[in-house]
């Protein structure tokens, strides 16, 4: 598999080196990371697998209303916190190039697993609203286990260059989405907090798990 630039720095980031910005250009800084991770990696920074992300997701949709849902994701967290797989297995997206994988996020697919609560739909960003199907504590929970699971099966370490939601992808990636404010609220809060900050509660809940 061919990563990017912006996979490399992302990567180096997760594994606790610093690449710098994750912004496609190969300085100093970049060079030096991935050297120094090759040294200590025996040259191997990604896992075997050719996967090294993870994106989380709301559908959009009301609850139990998948079925179009599964060819996006490749797991979807259902209110009640049980899980289902998706239509495709988290490996279709290593290979971007033949057509046949989960499109979740626009220009960041390859690589990436695509995880997705059942929830949201009717939701409204601004004034805030969620809507007759927001996300349950009990899918929350069963996120954050599901997640852990693929986290230990693919060696990706829970940082905010490798376990993100769609809304960071734009901020932390520097790949720009179209209007995309998933997930920027749970249960408990009063409207939608910053991305990044309500992305770090979510990683928290996944490192609890593992």
């Amino acid at each position: 598999m061919g990563y990017s630039v912006k996979d490399v720095q992302a990567r180096l980031n997760a594994l606790g080196y610093n690449a710098g910005k994750v912004d496609g250009i190969q300085g100093p800084r970049t060079t030096r990371a991935y050297k120094q991770a090759r040294r200590d990696t025996g040259g191997r920074i990604f896992h075997r697998s050719g996967l090294h992300r993870i994106h989380l997701h709301w559908t959009a949709g009301s609850y139990g209303d998948i079925a179009l849902e599964r060819s996006h994701y490749h797991l979807i967290v259902l209110e009640d916190g049980r899980a289902v797989m998706g239509d495709l297995k988290p490996e279709a997206n290593v290979n971007t190039r033949d057509g046949s994988y989960a499109a979740h996020t626009r220009g960041a697919n390859s690589g990436s697993i695509g995880v997705a609560l059942d929830a949201m739909g009717g939701a409204r960003e601004r004034p805030f609203d969620a809507g007759r199907y927001p996300i349950t504590s009990r899918q929350l929970h069963g996120m954050a286990v599901e997640v852990a699971d693929l986290c230990d099966t693919y060696d990706i370490p829970v940082t905010k260059w490798s376990v993100l939601t769609h809304a960071e992808i734009g901020p932390t990636l520097g790949v720009r989405q179209r209007g995309k404010w998933d997930i920027t609220w749970i249960p408990g809060m009063k409207r939608p907090g910053d991305p990044i900050k309500v992305g770090d509660m979510l990683r928290e809940m996944i490192k609890d798990e593992l």
